[in-house]
């Protein structure tokens, strides 16, 4: 029996994969569409992401939803009591504390959608990604296709010598490769 009054449980989706396999698009296609059903929503940004704009989620193909760039996970805790979507972009960039901040939303009932690389130029699994992705009711990993076979690509490989682990940037400085292109690659920048 329907209850008029029960509240929506919440829950966590996580949107995961290399750089320029369409993380961000969904995101937004997510967001928009519960706008679309009139259900409030807020987004949130780590404020080291400027690329394209420092107010807003904005993807490769120029699509973009307003947002709040926060430094600290915490600050997603003070949304406003209505709000019933929140949607996180690069959430690899910030630490570990989102994992449980996340928590507590979908605890509230909130549906917390979040997008990030789930592996870094390394290989390596990228930041709160995989905690993330373990507490997530849904995972989807969707990805790019390799820029020099044309299958589909898991790995971002950065084209500069840079050791950082975060260095933003986009096509000049990354590229996404399949496995077997990205372990050549690898190999030629060994040499």
């Amino acid at each position: 029996m329907f209850l008029e009054n029960a509240k929506k449980s919440g829950c966590i989706e996580v949107i995961c994969g290399s750089m320029f396999s369409g993380k961000t698009e969904e995101l937004i296609r997510r967001l928009k569409r519960a706008q679309f059903a009139k259900q409030k929503i807020a987004t949130f940004k780590p404020t080291i992401d400027k690329r394209y704009s420092d107010l807003d989620v904005v993807s490769h193909d120029s699509h973009s939803i307003s947002c709040t760039p926060i430094k600290s996970p915490a600050r997603m805790l003070q949304i406003e009591p209505d709000v019933q979507v929140v949607g996180i972009d690069e959430a690899q960039f910030f630490d570990e504390s989102i994992i449980d901040v996340c928590q507590q939303l979908a605890a509230r009932g909130v549906r917390v959608i979040i997008a990030g690389l789930d592996t870094d130029y390394m290989g390596k699994p990228f930041g709160p990604m995989p905690g993330l992705m373990a507490i997530a009711e849904d995972v989807q990993k969707v990805h790019a296709i390799c820029v020099r076979c044309g299958s589909l690509a898991n790995h971002s490989h950065r084209l500069s010598a840079s050791k950082k682990l975060v260095v933003l940037g986009e096509k000049d400085i990354y590229e996404p490769l399949c496995r077997e292109c990205y372990q050549k690659a690898i190999q030629e920048d060994n040499e």
